[in-house]
């Protein structure tokens, strides 16, 4: 009786003591031996794996990258001066990643998915690692589908499909965010989701960005994932990693997604940077031998998926920046290389006024021909391949050559179509608006006009064709072709127009 009345007593006490019995487990611990500006080495950690998160004192993050026999490379996701020499170093066992889901829709965060716009914490179930193997060979499809930009120079002359990966590279201040921003407003009001990931920008410039894509309703679709100058470049050089992962997830899900990535210049000079620190031999304009693979495994990512995989697509649409025209630079090269088609900004253009600045006898679309819609076709076809004999045609004349009368017809036409191919930014238009304009300048409607006036008279042509011809409209954006009556009623309204506009 006594033996039960103490086991009564001690229960609640063994009870206790069982609760606050903890399992111990091993950590490895390592020390950081040296700080550089972005960098640290580390001595220990001997089961550490590549690209593997490891994590610094006042929660500082770092990716392993140099795995040396005496020391690991760490490139630091985070401000460096926070970080001593003998300071611990734990591993998280897990690799870099970043959340996903819809809940980063109208959302800016930066490369780990902490949002920078005030609006409170990204509540996402799911997280995904940054670095992902591409999709196999035999999981894609074919390019099929156009991505309409609302631009008339590229939708006609160098169009881009769903799933394709056109570069969009030109100097300096020549236009190149202003394409891209394009194409991502004309998708506000379609089935595409967008991504903007900005890569070592101004503030000033990446805060523009994000404000006209409120202005123009466009946010609520749209991922903006930032890396400004101002980051470290183990940020920088993370943030388009992060940036596909994220429009992975809604490409696996059946959705079309379109990622530009602005621009991958500065992302190559940050992952330069971080390869010198770390040490690593450089090679050619002192960039490490890897650059091109850093590049390849991002923009393979991109692809249209089979339908049993989903049949979602990925559009990527990075830009680079040349220097003085120089196409032939060592990381253009490789992205031209990579890509399924550039689009090529001149600098002449943009300071003539000709705007967008696209130089279409340099610029090509090796995909998105195939995925044009019908309509183009039948009205645009032969227009790349005149426009360049018009420039051609239009140097030779500068010299004071006597022209015969079909060459001056050639020009006096060329010189219109380049009037109707100018269009200012956040001006997108839709398919059928498009080829009411180029059917009416192939046609040579506008010919009776000076160059002056064609601006006015192909938005005569377009108002009177959306109001007097919605059924045509209607085929063309459903991507049926334009035959026989529907060829010429169009032809019919606009020539109307065009009349009652000289009149």
């Amino acid at each position: 009786m006594l033996h039960d009345m103490l086991d009564d007593l001690f229960a609640p006490l063994s009870q206790a003591l069982e609760n606050r019995l903890t399992t111990l487990t091993v950590q490895e611990t390592g020390t950081v031996t040296h700080v550089g500006q972005g960098i640290a080495y580390v001595s220990g950690l001997p089961g550490v794996q590549a690209e593997e998160l490891v994590r610094f004192p006042d929660g500082l993050f770092g990716m392993a990258y140099n795995l040396d026999a005496d020391e690991i490379g760490v490139i630091l996701l985070g401000d460096s001066t926070a970080v001593m020499a003998g300071a611990e170093v734990r591993r998280t066992e897990r690799v870099v990643d970043v959340p996903v889901g819809h809940a980063l829709l109208g959302r800016v965060v930066d490369a780990t998915g902490q949002p920078l716009d005030h609006k409170g914490r990204v509540r996402t179930v799911e997280r995904r690692p940054i670095e992902r193997p591409a999709p196999a060979i035999m999981d894609r499809a074919p390019v099929t589908v156009p991505l309409q930009t609302g631009l008339k120079v590229v939708d006609a002359l160098i169009p881009i499909g769903r799933g394709q990966r056109e570069l969009i590279l030109g100097d300096r201040q020549t236009g190149k965010t202003a394409i891209a921003l394009d194409t991502i407003l004309n998708q506000r009001d379609g089935d595409v989701l967008c991504v903007y990931c900005a890569i070592g920008q101004r503030s000033a410039a990446v805060a523009k960005v994000i404000a006209d894509l409120h202005a123009y309703g466009a946010l609520d679709t749209c991922i903006v994932v930032v890396a400004s100058g101002e980051d470290p470049p183990g940020l920088q050089f993370i943030t388009p990693y992060a940036a596909t992962t994220m429009a992975e997830y809604f490409m696996e899900q059946g959705r079309d997604v379109l990622i530009v990535y602005d621009d991958l210049t500065r992302h190559a000079r940050a992952y330069r940077e971080l390869s010198l620190l770390l040490r690593r031999p450089p090679g050619r304009e002192a960039y490490p031998g890897d650059i091109f693979y850093i590049h390849s495994r991002l923009l393979e990512r991109s692809t249209h998926l089979r339908p049993e995989h989903g049949g979602g697509s990925l559009t990527a649409l990075p830009i680079v920046e040349t220097q003085v025209q120089n196409l032939s630079a060592y990381i253009p090269t490789n992205l031209i290389s990579i890509a399924d088609g550039q689009l090529y900004l001149s600098p002449e253009l943009f300071q003539k006024g000709l705007l967008p600045a696209v130089d279409v006898g340099k610029s090509v679309s090796r995909v998105g021909g195939k995925t044009q819609l019908p309509a183009y076709r039948s009205v645009a076809g032969d227009l790349r391949l005149s426009y360049a004999q018009f420039e051609e045609l239009e140097t030779f004349s500068r010299f004071g050559t006597r022209l015969d009368e079909r060459t001056r017809q050639t020009i006096e036409r060329g010189r219109r179509v380049r009037e109707v191919l100018k269009q200012p930014q956040y001006a997108t238009l839709s398919a059928a608006d498009q080829i009411a304009s180029l059917h009416a300048v192939v046609e040579g409607l506008f010919d009776v006009l000076t160059p002056d006036e064609v601006s006015v008279a192909e938005q005569a042509v377009r108002r009177a064709v959306s109001e007097r011809l919605p059924d045509i409209c209607t085929r063309i954006e459903a991507g049926e072709p334009l035959e026989g009556a529907g060829h010429d009623a169009l032809l019919r309204v606009a020539r109307e127009a065009i009349e009652m506009r000289v009149e």
